[in-house]
């Protein structure tokens, strides 16, 4: 016989495939073993046995009754008979008797063939043979979209993923971190505890508890630290699977290829089973065991007329009623398959019992091919789509970066990075991670969180631990917040520095921090930003002092007036964009510092005029040209710092000197030409910057600053410097590089507290060796060209070289 074997190359698939086989497709292949049998035993017989024996028959004559058998006799043989032979002499031998033919075994063969191939009903003759290729044609229609190419490696991926993700260490760590008990376990460990008092409570219940006790599974005694330990490695592979994952879902679910072709292999196999019950049910009939055969070979022969018996009709005709079972069986098993194709949605998959299972509430529900696959899984063993289903998740995702993260950043790592920041608190500046590790709530001496460029940031309730944060500064990162670490911000927080893309990352949980002092937002918002509800909720930032906002406004929010009543200072740094509709500013009646930069501003705004309490002024980088709004500042008599760098005025006016209580004024970048002596009636000034400018002249009033303690003329055209300068004997900085001064004078000596003196960029030829009585002056601080410096007498050199 032909082994079945030879014929497993129509079906072989991959073993992992078996996932994708649902319980009737593993029954169909069985019948199909079974049919397939039917099929090579009856081929086997047709080859190995004769398919028909025939015998020549006589011709029946027309004679009256009395003369038939002679007759008879007489039209078979063609030949007179022999006359019959004498009887013998032995009493108890039998003589055999038959009907002669003398046909030889050629003609018999030959009467064989042809009545097999001209008498034998062509059902009876290829039996076998349609049952072979029937049942290859449904092996192959049941395995067809293993193999076709355009679901194959769709398959082949798919199984792929899904048997690393089965396997993965993190799939069962995910299950005990994010959900906690799997419930099964709950429910055995219940009905433990049950049995267990139900024990306790019996006459013996102490010698049966130890008894039960040894009886619990072991896997609820098992250490959680060493169970769910996850190395670097394990930790990288499972990194890995979620993209592919990722990946592999935007792919899949673009089509419903899968799906298709299923459905297609499982109607073709429908209308295949029923077109072979109709044939068969028909045909089964004309398997007869007789068969007459009609041939006109007399010529050949002797004989045309032949009764043939089909040896094998029999066992055929019990074969064809099995097969017709089989086939029976198959057929409805694929209509069952047709009414699950057609009575379920499975081109939408549901991961609902898994959210409420295991409690990973963000697992996504799938579509097309994708959720078709984990139909098809779920018949196989729930299980898979349960593992699978954690590579889904956006909260398993997230613990695994930050399992990885924890790894590779230890608190001794963290407390390597640890510097000092401007407001000189002890900062921790993470920029780039994938998370923020928790190891970082480990380092209690913190006191200032920097975090830049960090997506999807989570900060937890440890962060209670940081007993010294009073500073978090949030650059281009995505916030999110535990309930208990916000109550925690709210009682430490001072100070918040946000930078942000888009006004959708500004966290909204930073409006809820009461104690917060200090608001620092760069970032570009709507020009119409007095209309943003976010920022209408400053008004709950009852302690807020300070607010800096670094963006394009148009005016100023209707938000930031909210807290006029106690915010002290204001820096608005607009980045060109002009800055309009400024008589907000009238009702900060306690702001004590402003800062209005780059905005654009042509004058100096009146509602500057009625903030009766402001000390500092900066108007840096706007487009001021004059400044005669100057003498309205008389008003403002705790004004001690103004800032007018980096304009085009062209002209400091005399109102100027009405600031008696200037203390700091910074002139820089300008256009300013002629210096007024009515300037240095301000006689409390201690900073002086006129750098970068045009003039040519310093009046002698400039002596009268006997509190000046830092004055620069850089880059002006500067050709002498008057002597009453000297007079400013507080003066410790003295700038006057790149001018035209061609001598300086001896009486440089008399600043004995200068300690930083510029010259460079002049037409000096020596220094005076006076420059030797300015005690605090050292080399470092002496900025000249290293040949004028050797001018001086080497006694000077010495000293301003000695530490």
């Amino acid at each position: 016989m032909i082994p079945v074997t030879e014929f497993r190359q129509f079906t072989e698939q991959q073993p992992a495939f078996r996932v994708l086989k649902p319980w009737w497709d593993v029954f169909t292949d069985y019948l199909s073993v079974a049919m397939l049998m039917i099929g090579v035993f009856g081929c086997t017989l047709q080859v190995m046995q004769d398919k028909i024996i025939c015998l020549p028959k006589r011709v029946q004559p027309t004679q009256n009754h009395s003369s038939v058998s002679n007759v008879s006799q007489a039209v078979i043989s063609t030949t007179p008979l022999p006359p019959p032979k004498p009887s013998p002499t032995n009493p108890t031998t039998v003589e055999m008797k038959g009907l002669k033919t003398d046909l030889d075994l050629q003609q018999y063969s030959f009467i064989n063939q042809i009545c097999y191939e001209r008498a034998l009903h062509w059902y009876a003759k290829y039996f076998p043979y349609l049952v072979l290729i029937h049942t290859l044609v449904f092996m192959v229609c049941s395995n067809f979209w293993f193999k076709f190419p355009g679901s194959s490696s769709k398959i082949e991926h798919f199984i792929s993923i899904l048997g690393k993700c089965f396997d993965s260490p993190w799939t069962t760590r995910a299950l005990s971190e994010v959900s906690g008990e799997d419930s099964e376990e709950k429910d055995n460990r219940k009905s433990n505890m049950n049995r267990t008092n139900a024990i306790q409570s019996g006459p013996e219940g102490s010698l049966i508890n130890s008894q039960s006790l040894k009886s619990i599974p072991e896997k609820f005694v098992v250490d959680k630290s060493t169970a769910g330990a996850l190395d670097k490695k394990e930790g990288e592979q499972a990194k890995a699977l979620f993209e592919k994952v990722k990946k592999f879902r935007l792919h899949v679910e673009e089509g419903d290829i899968l799906y298709a072709m299923y459905v297609r292999q499982t109607v073709l196999k429908v209308i295949k089973f029923l077109i072979i019950i109709a044939y068969n049910s028909a045909l089964v009939s004309e398997v007869q065991f007789t068969v007459d055969c009609d041939i006109d070979i007399q010529d050949m022969t002797g004989y045309k007329n032949f009764s043939c018996n089909h040896t094998m009709a029999h066992l055929f005709s019990k074969l064809s009623f099995c097969y017709l079972c089989f086939v029976s069986i198959y057929g409805l098993t694929c209509l069952y398959t047709l009414y699950w194709l057609f009575y379920r949605s499975l081109r939408e998959y549901s991961f609902e019992y898994v959210r409420q299972e295991t409690g990973i509430d963000d697992i996504p529900d799938v579509k097309n091919d994708f959720a078709f696959m984990l139909h098809m899984i779920d018949q196989y063993d729930p299980l898979y789509s349960k593992r699978f289903a954690v590579f889904l998740s956006e909260v398993s995702e997230n613990k695994l970066k930050q399992l990885n993260l924890n790894n590779e950043w230890t608190p001794d790592k963290l407390r390597q990075k640890l510097q000092m920041n401007a407001h000189n608190r002890l900062e921790l500046p993470l920029i780039m991670l994938s998370g923020l590790p928790d190891t970082v709530f480990e380092i209690t001496e913190l006191q200032s969180l920097k975090l830049e460029i960090i997506k999807n940031v989570m900060i937890p309730a440890t962060i209670a631990q940081l007993d010294n944060l009073q500073e978090l500064s949030l650059h281009q990162c995505s916030v999110k917040i535990h309930s208990a670490a916000l109550s925690f911000l709210k009682e430490n927080l001072k100070v918040l520095s946000v930078k942000f893309d888009d006004i959708r990352e500004l966290p909204p949980w930073m409006y809820n921090l009461r104690n917060l002092e200090e608001l620092y937002l760069v970032g570009s918002l709507s020009h119409d930003i007095s209309k943003n509800v976010t920022l209408e909720s400053l008004r709950d930032l009852k302690s807020l002092k300070i607010l800096s906002i670094k963006s394009n406004i148009s005016k100023i929010p209707q938000a930031v007036v909210d807290v006029s009543s106690h915010l002290q200072k204001m820096c608005i740094h607009n980045d060109g964009t002009k800055l309009v509709m400024l008589n907000n500013l009238k009702k900060m009646t306690n702001l004590t510092e402003l800062e209005l930069v780059r905005c654009d501003l042509e004058r100096i705004p009146h509602a500057v005029f009625s903030l009766l309490s402001l000390q500092e002024l900066d108007l840096k980088e706007n487009n001021l040209k004059s400044i005669e709004e100057i003498m309205s500042f008389q008003h403002l008599r705790k004004l001690t710092v103004l800032k007018l760098w980096y304009n085009s005025i062209t002209y400091i006016p005399e109102h100027i000197k009405k600031l008696t209580s200037l203390e700091r004024l910074f002139f820089s970048h300008n256009k300013v030409e002629v210096l007024p002596s009515h300037l240095f009636l301000c006689n409390k000034i201690r900073y002086l910057d006129l750098s970068y400018n045009d003039i040519r002249f310093i009046p002698p009033e400039i002596g009268v600053l006997q509190s000046l303690h830092y004055f620069s003329i850089t880059c002006n055209k500067v050709e002498s410097l008057p002597d009453e300068l000297y007079f400013c004997k507080k003066l410790k900085t003295l700038k006057i590089g790149k001018n035209s001064l061609s001598v300086l004078s001896p009486k440089i000596g008399n600043l004995l507290f200068l300690s930083y003196l510029d010259i460079k960029g002049n037409h000096f030829e020596v220094l005076p060796p006076e420059l030797g009585d300015c005690r605090a002056l050292k080399r470092a601080g002496l900025v000249v060209e290293d040949a004028l410096f050797e001018t001086l007498p080497s006694d000077v050199r010495e000293q301003m070289k000695a530490e």
